[in-house]
């Protein structure tokens, strides 16, 4: 077993990741192309990070990890479906919870869960979602007297993703029997 115990989670997530990958290009009918057999893999807890271009970086911040979960967060929004199921909604409540009590930095997931408390999960539809995560971004941005995002651009700043034959869209997007 590794020294750090986060360390199994993330190459979970590799492997993850990686069956996925195969998923959409056999899906999309392109040929698979399987990682080289050493290459490192690119989440590590070790004390240096392998950026993508091989070169050694610092570890990351507490404002790059901000970043990255809202960037996901806002892309996430943007392909949520405009009927979701039952489940997709439960989902994505869940999603939110888990963040709130297994977010790496403790005071950060802390105030994470003191905005959900005060602002529930809107997630009946792709517009009130993204529109719920935008508003929450805004009450966290206050917190830290960063600038307030106008909520009526979200879509033209965290759209949907750019995929051919709709390869990005969630798993049962096209499923409308579940529930409205």
């Amino acid at each position: 077993m590794s020294e750090n115990p986060l360390e199994h989670i993330f190459q979970t997530f590799q492997k993850i990741s990686i069956c996925i990958q195969t998923q959409l290009f056999s899906l999309a009918g392109l040929p698979i192309q399987p990682p080289p057999p050493n290459e490192k893999p690119l989440l590590s807890l070790s004390t240096t990070v392998v950026s993508t271009k091989g070169k050694a970086s610092k570890p990351v911040t507490k404002e790059d990890l901000g970043r990255s979960t809202w960037t996901f967060l806002h892309t996430l929004a943007a392909q949520y479906p405009e009927r979701p199921t039952r489940q997709q909604k439960k989902d994505v409540k869940e999603l939110m919870a888990i963040l709130s009590r297994m977010y790496p930095c403790k005071e950060c997931a802390d105030h994470f869960n003191e905005v959900l408390r005060a602002n529930p999960v809107q997630a009946g539809s792709q517009a009130e979602f993204s529109q719920w995560m935008c508003h929450v971004h805004n009450v966290v941005n206050r917190s830290l007297s960063k600038p307030i995002f106008p909520c009526e651009r979200v879509d033209a700043r965290w759209g949907k993703l750019d995929c051919e034959q709709r390869l990005c869209d969630l798993q049962g997007t096209t499923t409308f029997g579940d529930d409205i």
